[in-house]
């Protein structure tokens, strides 16, 4: 098998979560040009609607199902309706910011842990099931940064939090699952541009300057670069990883 056949997803049936738009998009469309049939998720059927007739004037194969990560019968339901699966990217999530002394019991705490943590943990259960039915799959979460991480200048604990717990969910899944032929990995990427970071980039340049003085390469990342390392991870090029946490933050956590 060359290189560039390992990258390949040709025959193969993907989901990615949170879909709709940002990251998640951008790795749809990135499994969907290395070959497989796309299946792109989220709450939003307008967005969802857009997004894959996008795909479909790119000449891509992508199908859409509403999904809600946090609900996990949902999860449960639609794996069952879709059958085993060779790729899932869990990629939804939410940040919010604030510190742990005003928010420790503020409903938007459990809606940040529920849905970036339970949310990937019900996907990866969910899917994951069929996939150790199957013998076979990759599974990639979106893990963050802030999971190793106490970012600047913002205060976000419970963020941060969330993120760290999914990072070492994946380790202990892919402990559990490498033997049985199921491999499991993360993305951590630094800020990217995307409905997530407009707040700071566009509302508080003071905000997104220091975001920029603190990335040795200067600028935000793209959706597009973070979804090749997901290609990567999702694809046989990486065959002998698992229960790695890939970091693409443009050197953030270097200093």
């Amino acid at each position: 098998m060359t290189i560039l056949e390992k990258f390949s997803l040709k025959g193969q049936r993907a989901l990615v979560t949170g879909a709709s738009q940002g990251i998640g998009l951008a790795c749809a469309r990135a499994l969907a040009q290395a070959g497989a049939h796309v299946i792109l998720t989220s709450r939003d059927q307008a967005l969802l609607e857009t997004a894959v007739a996008g795909l479909a004037a790119e000449g891509l194969i992508a199908e859409w199902q509403l999904l809600d990560v946090t609900d996990s019968a949902a999860c449960t339901a639609l794996a069952a309706k879709l059958g085993p699966l060779d790729v899932v990217v869990a990629n939804a999530g939410i940040a919010r910011s604030g510190t742990a002394a005003e928010l420790a019991e503020d409903e938007l705490v459990q809606d940040v842990m529920n849905t970036n943590f339970y949310g990937v943990l019900y996907t990866a259960r969910a899917f994951g099931g069929q996939m150790l039915g199957a013998g076979k799959g990759s599974i990639v979460a979106i893990g963050s940064i802030s999971g190793d991480i106490s970012n600047r200048p913002q205060n976000q604990s419970y963020y941060n939090a969330s993120k760290a717990a999914v990072h070492h969910l994946i380790r202990s899944m892919a402990t559990e699952w490498a033997a049985r032929g199921v491999r499991v990995n993360a993305v951590a990427p630094g800020y990217v541009e995307t409905q997530m970071t407009k707040y700071a980039m566009e509302d508080d340049p003071v905000m997104a300057a220091k975001w920029m003085e603190l990335t040795p390469m200067g600028r935000a990342g793209q959706p597009d670069e973070i979804s090749s390392v997901v290609l990567f991870l999702a694809s046989s090029a990486s065959s002998y990883m698992t229960g790695s946490v890939v970091t693409a933050d443009g050197g953030y956590t270097c200093w």
